[in-house]
């Protein structure tokens, strides 16, 4: 009976603590939308504000650059100081500067004002990334996290499926500027409830010893690696897809009022395809599933951008790079959530903001010096871009490789004289 009474006890302990955990990921799950559909909504409306703005197409990765530069630099600066505060206060101040950000977008007159925009919401948007990220390394133990990740990172998906569509068709209806603001008033109430509703999340403060010492992350083999991996995520990813709405209206001649159901179909598939993809990874590892994304999103590039026709219809293309997309990204980020201890997670994740940012623009201001722009809006040398993709996202599947080994060898336990490991 005494073994049944605290089996029951426990039981029920574990309950509260994972509805615990569940309300956090869902409250960081808003604030992470907010904070992609910001950033998402920007590219595929390229062609509408470079119209009205007077700014060449060739140009856009210009405006998806220029946020993740400033996303970069905040990231890195943040990595002296985000260890020291409670996460939710921070978390707080940093959608408030994404917001103010977001909204001056709308009262952009030419290229250079949204760039300044863009670089204000960068600023904000970058730490508040990073903290999303180590709140839910904080609270969600390393067993669970695949999942947790899954729906925090279905934010994307969400912003794809319900946010890009409307955006685009309030661009279209009301004018361009409509969904900056849009999304700005979104943005108020959502950091609102975040700052009212999370806990105080302070655990890292009692964990921490001592500051971290840039040095000692430095110093870590692993620490190194797992930067490396998120350059070659986000380098890759980023030579294409600020272009994506432009090439496939311009360049595949489709229709300007039909890329809102790209964006609802492919974020439906991605917002699946994460939940499902966060369960594999916590059953067979970052690798498998990262590598076999990897290898999808090469054949999405190859079929899509490179080849002349394509080998897929334009909803074909789209669906198949979200979906490659989601399996690779849920992978990489749930390896990287476990590379860190947690008394330098967020240091470690501020400067894996920066590194993810500054990738981000290298690949967005990149494709904008090889791509031109042919009379008619078409851009040229779109399969030169394409194919430099692929070259970088090849890299991954060893670097997932030799992380997953390193991580998973520091957290295997220490046993006793006599006894044998067990099989990673």
């Amino acid at each position: 009976m005494q073994r049944a009474s605290e089996a029951g006890i426990k039981a029920g302990v574990t309950r509260t603590l994972e509805q615990r955990e569940r309300a956090v990921v869902l409250l960081v799950a808003a604030v992470q939308f907010v904070n992609i559909l910001d950033f998402v909504m920007v590219m595929p409306m390229g062609p509408d504000f470079a119209r009205a703005l007077g700014i060449p197409a060739s140009q856009l990765g210009l405006i998806g650059g220029s946020y993740t530069a400033a996303a970069a630099l905040s990231g890195l600066a943040g990595s002296f100081f985000l260890d020291r505060f409670d996460r939710r206060p921070a978390l707080g101040i940093a959608m408030l500067g994404l917001v103010l950000g977001t909204a001056l977008g709308a009262a952009a007159t030419g290229l250079p004002s949204l760039m300044a925009a863009r670089l204000l919401a960068g600023l904000f948007g970058g730490p508040a990334t990073s903290l999303s990220f180590s709140i839910v390394a904080d609270v969600v133990p390393a067993q669970r996290r695949g999942k947790a990740m899954g729906v925090v990172m279905g934010a994307f998906s969400i912003a794809s499926v319900l946010g890009v569509p409307a955006g685009l068709e309030l661009a279209r209806q009301v004018g361009w500027r409509a969904p900056f603001l849009a999304v700005a008033g979104l943005g108020v109430v959502i950091a609102l409830l975040a700052v009212l509703l999370l806990p105080p999340l302070r655990g890292h403060l009692v964990a921490r010893h001592e500051a971290v010492s840039l040095a000692h992350l430095f110093s870590q083999r692993n620490v190194l690696l797992s930067w490396a991996m998120t350059f070659a995520v986000m380098s890759a990813g980023f030579l294409v897809i600020p272009n994506i709405s432009a090439y496939v209206q311009f360049n595949l001649q489709y229709p300007r009022a039909r890329i809102g159901l790209l964006y609802l179909y492919g974020g439906a598939v991605s917002f699946v395809a994460m939940q499902f993809a966060g369960r594999l990874v916590d059953r067979f590892g970052s690798f498998r599933v990262g590598t076999a994304g990897t290898l999808l999103l090469v054949f999405a590039i190859w079929a899509g951008f490179i080849l002349a026709p394509p080998l897929l219809p334009v909803p074909g293309i789209f669906i198949a790079f979200m979906l490659a997309m989601a399996f690779r990204n849920v992978a990489y980020n749930t390896l990287t959530s476990r590379v860190p201890e947690s008394f330098e997670r967020a240091r470690f994740m501020s400067i894996q903001s920066a590194v993810q940012h500054a990738a981000a623009a290298a690949g967005a201001f990149l494709s904008s010096r090889l791509l031109a722009e042919l009379p008619g809006g078409a851009l040229r040398g779109m399969d030169r871009v394409g194919a430099l993709s692929i070259a970088i996202t090849l890299a991954l599947p060893f670097l997932l490789f030799a992380v997953e080994g390193a991580v998973r060898r520091r957290e295997r336990p220490v046993l006793g004289p006599g006894m044998a490991a067990e099989a990673p």
